[in-house]
């Protein structure tokens, strides 16, 4: 299927159905300060040159946190997690590949770099247990909860008069 290009011949004008998209386009271009159209899109913007950030998840079980990063491409050695105050750290670099060079480039969406995630930790966790796993470019950190932070069951018993 070929896509033909649009000629404003056709009866559509400037004030037509496309007007709406064309000025959602020239917003977009003054918040990101790039241009938005299909051959400059794929271009790196300024700030997405200066660094990135893994993606994470961070849930909670019944007796733990996990947070989950997704670091493909980094090796175990290059990444770096602890504790900071009441704030677990995870830092690293992913190392660019050196038998490219950035003019032989058509496209390049990977980001390589330094990186820094910190996540704010709840006060019942117990930071000295924590383990990292590391496998297939993701790392797990689990971090127990304090004993005396764990819900406990009461139970409830039959109906008592008051009184």
């Amino acid at each position: 299927m070929a896509i033909e290009r649009w000629r404003p011949s056709l009866g559509l004008s400037r004030g037509g159905p496309f007007r709406e998209l064309e000025e959602l386009g020239q917003s977009l271009e003054d918040v990101f300060r790039r241009p938005f159209s299909p051959s400059m899109m794929w271009r790196r913007s300024p700030l997405e040159e200066m660094g990135w950030a893994p993606a994470i998840e961070v849930f909670d079980k019944e007796d733990k946190l996990v947070v989950k990063a997704e670091l493909p491409g980094i090796k175990e050695e290059d990444i770096d997690v602890s504790v900071e105050g009441n704030s677990l750290a995870i830092r690293g670099e992913r190392k660019a590949e050196t038998e490219v060079k950035e003019e032989d480039y058509h496209c390049c969406e990977r980001s390589y770099g330094s990186f820094f995630r910190s996540i704010v930790l709840p006060s019942h966790m117990d930071t000295a247990k924590i383990e990292a796993a590391y496998d297939k470019g993701i790392l797990v950190i689990t971090i127990p909860k304090a004993a005396e932070a764990k819900a406990t069951k009461i139970k409830i018993s039959g109906k008592k008069e008051t009184g």
